[in-house]
């Protein structure tokens, strides 16, 4: 096997594990809550709960990685983190209980964490100092998220469809098999990149408060792009979309995904200031509230393009500004740091979403809230001013 041959499998691999932990583990109940709310008649608050203590999983994973990167290498993070994941999905189809359900939930959000944070560090060394290759390889692995939301969105919205909302532990037990087919060349890759395990702390960050805009503008992006990505299914049901619409717009959130980083590089690479931070965050913001502002196809498709071309890149907007702005030694901790505002975001906004649902009988409430919380952060966004 050629040199590129390898890189392009070991790629593969690392863009399969981010199909589990993220595509499957995290982003898939979008499609399968609303099966799983008539079936077990939950209200959108048991719903966002279930989104809301993944988030919390989430959390509890990322500060957990922080500590283990300095005692373990990053690879056996990643490989324990898609094992563990594939097991909370197959646990996820063989119970209807609301607690066990949280519990696993909960799992797969905490296992998601580590890979999600080593997928970047092992593909970043895939090309060696060729860093225009290494960053497309971080992008495309990354991509593999949105691969097992286009999968999902192909398969799950027409097997509801003709089995009916019952057949969702299928459904979970599916993305199991799925991922256990997949993991072989995931484990494969990550044993291909050694990465060394760091023997010191980062160095303290000195400037947290001139980066007080963007930590904000960060929080609010955590707060509102999980809501949509949770409740989505759930209104478009309201709605009376066929199964076609569903895939459709799903599909298209996650193919955009995959191309995201084709689209935005040039804005995010020339700027050190907080600006693609504000326009990518301000795209999120109005793709998140088209579907509720304009009902119909034409409105669904253009906020499915929107936001599955930008939902990604606010965190890549956020990596750039990091490393642009601050010596390199500080770059472990600031990214520890802005993981951890990130994830107690997504711990409060499908919760409080699911709230404002119930409130109003209508979910489409939550989903103007988070716009409207997106958009305050992409206005603040733009007052973060480059660090001398």
């Amino acid at each position: 096997m050629s040199d590129q041959s390898k890189r392009l499998l070991v790629l593969l691999g690392l863009a399969f594990g981010a199909c589990i932990s993220s595509g499957f583990g995290r982003f898939a109940y979008g499609l399968i809550l609303p099966s799983m709310q008539t079936d077990l008649a939950w209200s959108y608050s048991q719903a966002g709960w279930l989104s809301t203590v993944n988030a919390i999983g989430y959390l509890a994973g990322a500060v957990a990685t922080v500590w283990l990167v300095a005692r373990f290498a990053q690879e056996r993070l990643y490989a324990w983190g898609i094992v563990l994941t594939t097991v909370t999905l197959i646990a996820s189809g063989l119970t209807r209980d609301f607690w066990w359900m949280s519990l696993w939930r909960f799992g797969s959000g905490a296992f998601a964490a580590p890979v999600f944070i080593a997928v970047g560090a092992l593909a970043s060394n895939l090309y060696g100092a060729d860093q225009k290759k290494n960053a497309m390889a971080i992008a495309l692995a990354f991509g593999g998220g949105g691969l097992g939301m286009v999968m999902s969105a192909l398969a799950f919205p027409h097997f509801f469809a003709s089995q009916g909302a019952s057949a969702w532990p299928t459904a979970w037990l599916a993305m199991g098999a799925v991922s256990v087919l997949m993991l072989p060349i995931g484990l494969w890759a990550a044993r291909q990149l050694k990465t060394p395990v760091r023997q010191a702390e980062d160095a303290p960050p000195e400037r947290l408060l001139p980066m007080g805009f963007s930590m904000v503008a960060y929080f609010s992006f955590a707060v509102g792009y999980i809501v949509y990505l949770t409740f989505l299914s759930a209104f478009l049901k309201t709605l009376g979309a066929s199964p076609w619409t569903v895939s459709l717009v799903w599909s298209i959130v996650g193919v955009g995904t995959i191309a995201s980083s084709f689209v935005w590089r040039g804005v995010i690479g020339r700027y050190r200031s907080g600006l693609p931070m504000a326009v990518t965050l301000g795209c999120v913001a109005v793709g998140s509230v088209l579907p509720v502002v304009f009902p119909t196809m034409i409105g669904l498709v253009a906020s499915s393009i929107l936001f599955g071309l930008s939902v990604f890149m606010p965190p890549t907007s956020i990596t750039s500004f990091i490393r642009q702005n601050n010596p390199p030694d500080t770059w472990g901790r600031l990214m520890g740091i802005y993981t951890v505002i990130f994830a107690v975001g997504q711990c409060i906004g499908p919760i409080a979403a699911g709230v404002i649902g119930d409130a109003f009988g209508n979910i489409g409430y939550g989903l103007l809230a988070a716009g409207a919380i997106l958009m305050l952060g992409a206005v603040v966004a733009g007052f973060q001013r480059a660090l001398g």
